[in-house]
């Protein structure tokens, strides 16, 4: 996969992920005018048990299934591709199984003792009929992501979004008013939405490996995945732990800092359900760049071309900067808007405001990671990730219950700074890595003057507050720093040089 090939795949992708990110968005406010800010709380609970549940039945292997296929395919050896995968279909089937036993059998003790909350106890069960089929589909999207077939797995996953909020808007409506019974309507819409896009996903990838042929010589592929899957699996498994021992922890802090127990579900509802994807909406790009740097990185890793590793590295930070810096200028200014706008919560827009610039830190340590990841470096980025949610998980503890929800927005900024610190520091180590201050100034500039400009426009039309006032200047920001950026701003081009 050449660079060429990787900014199309990632134009492509970014595109699907996008109109994923919108359907998403708009779902979200959905559910949330539909059961309320105390359901979306109670529900980022259900979630926080699913996490673990679904992390137990993949076990790192998605991660596994990219980088093997890479490496064949990157060792001229492409006819092992169907071997490859299989030794990964039967890892994930057994992990699938035992995470929907672990789940299914223990919804009441995982409700009341991991989520802090007897009534997630059904949503929960529910959720865990789909592990077999979460596990083995994530094969096939690894598969995708290592093979170039950026399409194939990008309609999948689109397929996938359509069919559970089409089954959830069809059934929600009949349970609002009951927090518990719309919480299991949304789990039984995702079960039926995985199901469908499990059958799927095996259909086109029986289609699509037919190009590789068949091996007739035995290779050690499965030792070699356990090798690359067990480690990843094991320190997901202790991330996740802290981090669904974190969200347990949050509603019960709160309500140990004076707030009730609807108030504290529904700051945690406002924060993590609602404010949190606002901010992190714009990061489809580089969420589907990091995932597709894996196989690109490996392959010129195995092949020794470490000039194209140093310049991909490069190239990829220089964009991610200039991206996340627009973004933060835009989330800042219509911060209010959006939260008022979109869910007539004017909480919400201060909370988007508050976590505005921490999304230049989020942003590029999403590609970071993603980059490590390719360099082989995925102990590391999980070892890291390991201490992020440990350090989350006291700070929760200790802080939570003194200064409520002022804590944990503390807690999220620390540990998103730390964690990109620890990670570009072993990024340093693996690539040479500059920076240049006109790569700060330059789309910093860029991006005040065109959402100063779209503000004008929407005070001097006077549609402020209105979804479509608020779109044309989302909009028209978009198009003037984009405009800007490419009259101004080269990826290429080397100005004062800055050391990480």
């Amino acid at each position: 996969m050449h660079s060429k090939k990787l900014f199309k795949n990632t134009a492509l992708m970014t595109s699907f992920s996008v109109l994923m990110r919108i359907i998403g968005l708009s779902f979200q406010v959905f559910i949330s005018n539909t059961i309320g800010a105390e359901g979306i709380g109670l529900f980022q609970l259900v979630m926080s048990v699913n996490s673990l549940a679904i992390t137990v039945a993949t076990s790192g292997v998605r991660f596994a299934v990219t980088r093997l296929v890479a490496e064949v395919i990157g060792e001229r050896k492409a006819q092992d591709v169907r071997r490859v995968v299989r030794c990964c279909f039967i890892y994930a089937t057994a992990f699938g199984l035992i995470a929907f036993f672990l789940v299914f059998f223990n919804a009441e003790y995982l409700a009341e003792f991991w989520a802090g909350d007897i009534r997630t106890a059904m949503p929960i069960k529910i959720f865990s009929l789909g592990l077999i089929f979460i596990s083995i589909t994530t094969v096939t999207g690894g598969y995708f992501t290592a093979a170039g077939r950026i399409g194939r797995g990008a309609l999948i996953q689109l397929a996938e979004q359509l069919m559970m909020i089409s089954f959830t808007m069809l059934l929600l409506p009949r349970a609002a008013g009951d927090m518990v019974v719309g919480c299991s309507t949304i789990a039984a819409a995702s079960v039926a939405a995985d199901l469908l896009i499990f059958i799927i996903s095996i259909v086109v990838y029986l289609f699509d490996v037919r190009r590789y042929g068949r091996s007739f010589v035995k290779g050690k592929y499965f030792s070699r995945l356990i090798s690359i899957a067990m480690p990843l699996a094991l320190s997901a498994y202790a991330r996740t732990v802290l981090s669904t021992l974190q969200h347990m922890l949050t509603p019960a802090g709160l309500r140990k800092s004076g707030a009730s127990a609807e108030e504290a579900l529904s700051s945690y509802g406002i924060v993590h359900g609602m404010a949190l994807p606002l901010v992190l909406f714009p990061s489809a790009l580089f969420t589907s760049l990091a995932e597709l740097l894996i196989p690109e990185l490996t392959e010129h890793q195995v092949s020794g071309n470490t000039a194209m590793v140093n310049k991909t590295v490069n190239r990829i930070l220089k964009l991610c900067l200039a991206f996340s810096i627009c973004c933060a200028s835009v989330l800042f200014t219509f911060g209010d808007n959006l939260g008022s706008t979109l869910y007539n919560n004017d909480s919400v827009g201060h909370y988007v405001k508050l976590l505005a610039p921490l999304v230049i830190i989020m942003y590029m340590d999403t590609v970071t990671d993603g980059m490590l990841k390719g360099l082989g470096q995925q102990l590391y980025t999980m070892g890291v990730n390991i201490a992020d949610a440990a350090l989350s998980l006291a700070m929760v503890f200790w802080l939570l219950p003194i200064y409520a929800v002022k804590a944990y927005i503390f807690m999220i900024f620390t540990t998103e700074c730390i964690n990109f610190i620890l990670s570009m520091l072993r990024l340093v180590r693996m690539a040479e890595i500059r920076i240049n201050i006109g790569d700060i100034l330059v789309p910093l500039i860029c991006s005040l003057l065109a959402v100063n400009i779209a503000q004008l426009l929407l005070n001097v039309t006077g549609s402020v507050g209105t979804k479509i006032g608020l779109a044309a200047a989302l909009c028209l920001s978009a198009i003037l720093c984009a405009l800007l950026l490419r009259l101004f701003f080269s990826l290429d081009r080397e100005r004062s040089p800055i050391r990480i």
